[in-house]
Parts: C-alpha cells; structure tokens; sequence
C-alpha cells in the first residue's frame, strides 16, 4: 500500500513539474529583441515599418533578434527618408531613440501642382492664318525647350524633344507636343507633358521608369498660358 501511495506522489510531481512553465523558456519569443523610439522632425511624417505604415511624427519599433528591420518617413514635400536597423550578432546594435531630421524635396520645391499637365489644351486661331500662327507657335516653344524633335508644318505637328532635370531624389524630363486638329476653323491640341522617374540621374530615355506628373516645373509653369494669351 505505501510503495502505491509513493507511486501516485512520484507520478502526479512529473505531471505538475512537466506542466509547468520553465523560467528559462516561457518568454523566449521576446528575448534579444530591441525596442527604438523613432521621431520625425515633422510632427505628421508617416512612418512606416517594413512597407507597413504604424504611426505618424513618432513611434515605437521593436527589431527581433538576428533580424533588420527598414523604417520609413514620408511627407508631401519633403525627401523620403530610409534607416535600416539591425539585430543581429557582429553588427552594430540598434540606438534606444534616433530622430530623423526631414528635408525639403528640392523637386518639390521648383514646382507647382496643376491641372494642365500631360492633358491636349484646345486653342481656337481667328486672328491670324496657319503660317503666321505656326511660325508663333515655334517662336514660343524655342522660348522655353530650344530642341525640336519632330516638326511636319503641312500636317500641323511639333515635339521637342525631352527636356532633363534632376533632383536629389526625382528626375523631371518635360516636352511639348502640338497636333493641328482642324483646319477651318483652325484649332490646335497644346499638351505640356511632365513625367517623374522617382529616382535621381534617370537617363532620358529610360521610359519605363517615367509615369505622369500632377506637378510641373515652374519654369514652363506658363508656357500654355501664353499660347493662350497669344495664339488667338
């Protein structure tokens, strides 16, 4: 009878001893990760961990162990900002806070929104015939993109060829395009194309890295302005 009692005593402290948690072990999800408060001298930046946006203007990460991580800050107007961090054995450890200082997005900053850009502006001629009138329209383009790619006066059709800026992070290429639509009355398409790489020192020829841009350069800012001022 006393070797039975033993026994259960012996069996049920394995139980108890197997079920419960082992000091050693039970918060090993959480060990060697390091935690960094991030903030941004713009108090609205977005910032985003891993391509995942998780606060605005500061926050907290958490860098697992043997891993990195890529903190993010953006802001309208201002150049994104990237900081990697890493955990991992060899590398220098992650700081407890990092501030991120914004600046001024250059390209930004040399132009304007509008609502012209890469779309056909219509212009009406009454005052003046198709010679006169193409001779203006080229005295107007040169004023501003002094390269002609393409011009056919008997059809009605002008493209400059691309005009090149870049920025810190963005490459701007702009042209002009010109359609003659109708002869009587005698009607012209503008279209001011502005395109943005996103990425500094874009070749110009590099079109599958250009898409459309809401914004243009200030210095063409008034170009459909005064065909439609002058061609009348």
């Amino acid at each position: 009878m006393k070797n039975l009692i033993l026994l259960i005593a012996i069996t049920f402290s394995s139980v108890m001893i197997g079920s419960a948690p082992c000091p050693e072990t039970s918060d090993i999800s959480a060990a060697g990760k390091k935690k960094v408060e991030v903030g941004s001298s713009e108090s609205d930046a977005e910032i985003f961990l891993n391509g995942k946006l998780i606060g605005k203007g500061s926050t907290v990460i958490t860098v697992p162990k043997d891993d990195c991580v890529t903190v993010i800050a953006k802001k309208i107007g201002f150049l994104t900002e990237r900081i990697e961090f890493c955990n991992k054995k060899g590398m220098t450890k992650p700081p407890k806070t990092y501030f991120i200082e914004m600046k001024r997005d250059d390209a930004y900053d040399a132009s304007i929104q509008t609502d012209i850009a890469n779309v056909d502006i219509e212009m009406v001629v009454n005052t003046m015939d198709k010679d006169q009138a193409w001779k203006l329209m080229n005295q107007i383009v040169l004023s501003y993109i002094d390269v002609i790619e393409m011009t056919d006066k008997d059809t009605g059709y002008l493209r400059t060829a691309w005009s090149l800026k870049t920025f810190m992070q963005n490459t701007i290429r702009t042209r002009i395009i010109i359609k003659e639509t109708s002869t009587d009355p005698l009607v012209f398409k503008i279209k001011l194309v502005s395109e943005a790489s996103g990425l500094p020192l874009t070749s110009v020829k590099s079109d599958e890295l250009y898409k459309e841009w809401d914004r243009v350069l200030r210095s063409y800012s008034d170009v459909i302005g005064e065909f439609q001022a002058r061609l009348k």
